[in-house]
């Protein structure tokens, strides 16, 4: 059974003004009652070149215990790496439907890697006005060809490029992470393994949608990696929960937006905090994000730092293996 794509549902309401009733959301979860215009949210902006560690792992150990969501600037990767990472990303996207689903992920695929529109659960046949193609850009000895698109031609040279100057972020915030709980500067890298640690690229394409008063790209969420790196494009679209209200997050241009995500969360005994987020669509505009995922090795148990607990700071989560994580996650099974 083919698969229809939210990029041809959206061309087909073009002219509709409405949209299939599965991609209305409940009035709970609709962007255009539940956002919040009254005020801005200040997300925290950290400055990654800052020479002062003491002064830079405490702003990032604040904004992860605090918000769970920071963005980093002067980080080193330069502009034009970014803007060829998202010109490839776009041209995969405007290619002919049948050119993209040579990529598409394989019925009964246990992994998430490929060109796909469903990724979890839908609670009550809900969905989400995305598409998507999940590949893992690191280590060398994780990546798997058949994912990688062939067109357009520049495409496997800029995302090696880009994973090149990401793995110099990743360090340093792993150690920034790692300080800030008080932890030896290589004990996070560690626990979350080492120079076994994943990469896992998505690029999230979000069509023009008739009505994003009701519809959303990705419904609300944590993330399940140990957290996550993302580039947006110009398209406002990301928005965080903070006191019972949905935000708005500034689209900063070459700024990278980092989310903790669970796995650091318990890490970290709770002392840094997975955030909630979800994604909005637009109404003219295509937006489109590239995450990239942080994620332990399947195998990998991750639990509460044993450095973290003791007798009047017990574990506050189970320690399990990271893919037994993702099945229950995935598929709402309570953990």
């Amino acid at each position: 059974m083919e698969v229809q794509r939210v990029q041809a549902i959206a061309y087909d309401s073009l002219s509709s003004e409405t949209i299939p009733p599965e991609f209305i959301r409940p009035e709970s979860e609709q962007p255009g009652l539940t956002t919040y215009h009254e005020q801005n949210l200040e997300v925290p902006v950290i400055d990654f070149g800052d020479q002062d560690e003491e002064k830079l792992v405490q702003l990032i150990a604040d904004g992860s215990s605090e918000w769970g969501l920071f963005q980093i600037v002067n980080h080193d990767i330069p502009s034009d790496v970014i803007s060829k990472l998202q010109k490839a990303g776009k041209e995969f996207f405007e290619l002919p439907q049948e050119e993209k689903e040579v990529y598409a992920k394989p019925p009964g695929s246990k992994s998430v890697e490929g060109y796909g529109t469903k990724l979890q659960k839908e609670v009550e046949g809900k969905k989400g006005w995305v598409d998507h193609l999940f590949h893992k850009i690191w280590p060398p000895s994780a990546i798997n060809d058949q994912f990688w698109p062939k067109n357009p031609p520049s495409y496997r040279e800029v995302n090696e490029e880009y994973a090149k100057y990401l793995h110099r972020v990743v360090e340093k915030l792993l150690r920034s992470l790692s300080l800030g709980l008080g932890l030896g500067g290589h004990d996070l890298k560690n626990a979350v393994g080492g120079d076994e640690l994943i990469y896992l690229m998505k690029i999230n394409y979000y069509p023009p949608c008739p009505r994003p008063d009701l519809a959303l790209g990705v419904v609300a969420h944590t993330d399940m990696s140990a957290f996550t790196i993302l580039v947006p494009n110009e398209v406002q679209g990301l928005q965080v929960s903070r006191d019972g209200n949905w935000f708005d997050v500034k689209y900063i241009p070459n700024a990278l937006i980092i989310h903790i995500g669970d796995q650091i969360e318990i890490l970290s005994n709770g002392k840094y905090k997975a955030v909630l987020h979800r994604s909005t669509v637009n109404k003219e505009k295509t937006r489109m994000s590239w995450p990239v995922f942080l994620e332990p090795p399947q195998e990998l148990d991750v639990g509460p730092h044993h450095k973290l607990v003791s007798e009047k700071n017990p574990p506050k989560y189970k320690t399990k293996k990271y893919s037994d994580y993702v099945y229950c996650k995935l598929n709402k099974i309570p953990q």
